[in-house]
């Protein structure tokens, strides 16, 4: 067994300053930037930031770099990570701490978006998503900046979960990929019709036109740093795990896409351009940053989540798609300049979670890693609740790292403490398992000095989280292909923090920092306060001049 102690928590505050020649802007700057990266994690800057030569590489050598930034929670995925960045608070306030959950009084598996009070507002294709803001407890960035500064917010994703937390609770245009994958939609929680310049770009711009192509490698294989096709890795249905990949779907000669090319197209660079181009043609066509104060743009980029589920952390497409986002992202800044004007933005950029390597590749090399049996664990604790307790099935479902117990029989382990440890060590016994908490354990925990515990206590809303918790070992998951995330170990836990524009002063720090601090760094900029976040402003990022307000500060 082997843990790793929390970075953010340890690690010594050093920075080293260089000087910015970004102009710093006498008044707050007239747009705010939120960019979310899916699945980066903290050594992709650091691996691949010598092939960056645009918007990455501004972040990394002109902007404010936080390289020892953690996530101190345990339940890293993507809409709790999305969440607690929009909000500047942990899932245990925030209240969304995974991408689904057990509903005890429908007895389903919701979405943590699900909304049955709300419908999809399609552009086009007709959808039938239920997606809204409902189980966020607390207002985010977007929200207060609307608020306090009355402005105008734009939040884009092709993840419905993404584009919905970080916009928070309202917006002027909030746009996500439907989930049948063949069309934009927002929902009736946003606009009662499609916005109309979000409509004009989906129909000027249709993500078909990208049919056919075939995504190769931006360089020669050899200046990766990775192999191409692996073991163990996943590609789609129509890929190969050596590129070129092909974006012509299921049927060799079709002339028209099917499904499956919306699958592939969404793992593909074309994918996150084509983001990049809407976020700043809505910028544009919405006159943000012409408006009296400051207005706010969302972003997050999918595409990388989704192929390195697929390729995992070390393979040529990971490394490819980021040469190609560093593009996108200098692309949108140069927009940002010319429609804003260069010295009248920020940005702030951070990632939802990491991601732990493909556990077939760990053992090959030696090290610790495989994928935990859900169902084993589910049996192995039912079965000591039974010897414990007497009575029928105890355990009703497990979600994720969540085991979900029939009504009333937590409160009967929690009466017999010595019949609960043992339930526990019934799951910590299981291959991958490094340890199992209950609720009662975790209630009131956030400030425990068990750091494993803390984590997974950042990580329970109470009344939605399972009675049992598990924490996987390094390099153990679960999923039965590919990898994913999801853990407190530190390849899941640790993303960059980058700033950059106006505001800012540019550097490099080995400062504690959490992901949570992201969006009140950026209040401090432009001059609101966010009562409840639990994130601090990174005041040495902040250039003279840039004051936190006061219940922004550490």
């Amino acid at each position: 067994m082997r843990s790793r102690p929390r970075l953010v928590a340890t690690v010594l505050a050093l920075s080293f300053a260089v000087s910015s020649a970004l102009p710093c802007a006498a008044e707050p700057p007239k747009l705010a930037v939120v960019i979310v990266v899916d699945q980066m994690r903290a050594d992709y800057a650091e691996r691949f930031q010598g092939e960056w030569t645009a918007g990455l590489k501004k972040m990394t050598a002109q902007g404010a770099w936080f390289r020892r930034a953690a996530y101190p929670y345990l339940d890293t995925l993507t809409c709790a990570g999305h969440a607690t960045v929009s909000t500047g608070a942990y899932p245990s306030a925030h209240g969304v701490f995974q991408n689904q959950w057990f509903d005890r009084e429908r007895n389903i598996v919701i979405p943590c978006t699900e909304d049955s009070t709300v419908t999809a507002v399609p552009y086009g294709t007709p959808t039938t998503g239920h997606d809204s803001p409902v189980y966020l407890k607390i207002p985010g960035f977007a929200d207060e900046m609307r608020r306090q500064k009355n402005s105008h917010a734009v939040s884009l994703s092709l993840k419905a979960r993404s584009a919905i937390m970080l916009a928070g609770h309202g917006g002027d245009a909030v746009t996500w990929l439907s989930e049948a994958l063949d069309g934009w939609e927002t929902s009736t929680a946003y606009a009662t019709a499609p916005v109309p310049a979000v409509k004009a770009f989906i129909d000027a711009n249709p993500i078909e036109a990208d049919f056919g192509k075939t995504w190769v490698p931006a360089m020669s294989l050899d200046r990766y740093h990775a192999s191409d096709a692996v073991a163990g890795e996943a590609p789609p249905s129509g890929w190969t795990s050596s590129f070129p990949h092909p974006l012509t779907g299921q049927t060799p000669g079709a002339t028209t896409p099917d499904r499956l090319y919306y699958a592939q197209w969404e793992r593909s660079p074309y994918a996150d351009a084509y983001l990049g181009r809407m976020a700043a043609a809505l910028v544009e066509s919405m006159q943000l940053g012409k408006h009296d104060g400051t207005d706010v743009l969302l972003v997050s980029f999918s595409t990388p989540d989704l192929v390195g589920h697929a390729f995992g952390p070390k393979s040529v497409e990971v490394e490819d798609i980021y040469f190609n986002l560093d593009r996108t992202i200098g692309q949108l800044f140069d927009a940002l300049d010319r429609t804003v004007g260069a010295g009248q933005w920020v940005a702030g950029l951070t990632a939802d979670h990491g991601v732990t390597e493909i556990p077939e590749q760990l053992v090959a090399a030696g090290r610790a890693g495989g994928r935990l049996d859900s169902q084993a664990i589910a049996v192995a604790v039912d079965q000591q609740i039974r010897k414990e307790l007497g009575g029928g099935a105890a355990v009703i479902r497990m979600v994720g790292n969540h085991i979900y117990l029939r009504q009333g029989v937590l409160e009967q382990l929690a009466a017999k403490p010595a019949s609960l440890n043992k339930v526990l060590k019934a799951a910590q016994t299981q291959p991958g398992v490094q340890r199992a908490f209950s609720a009662t354990q975790l209630a009131g925990a956030t400030t425990a000095k068990d750091a494993l515990l803390r984590a997974a206590a950042l990580s329970f809303a109470a009344g939605r989280a399972g009675d049992i918790v598990i924490a996987p070992k390094a390099g153990w998951m679960i999923g039965s292909t590919g990898t994913t995330h999801g853990s407190a170990n530190a390849d899941d836990q640790r993303v960059p923090i980058m700033f950059y524009g106006a505001g800012i002063k540019a550097g490099q720090y080995n400062d504690a920092a959490s992901p949570a601090d992201l969006t009140p760094t950026l209040a401090a900029i432009v001059g609101i306060t966010m009562p409840q976040a639990q994130g601090k402003a990174l005041s040495s990022a902040l250039a003279t001049g840039a004051t936190p307000p006061a219940s922004s500060r550490q």
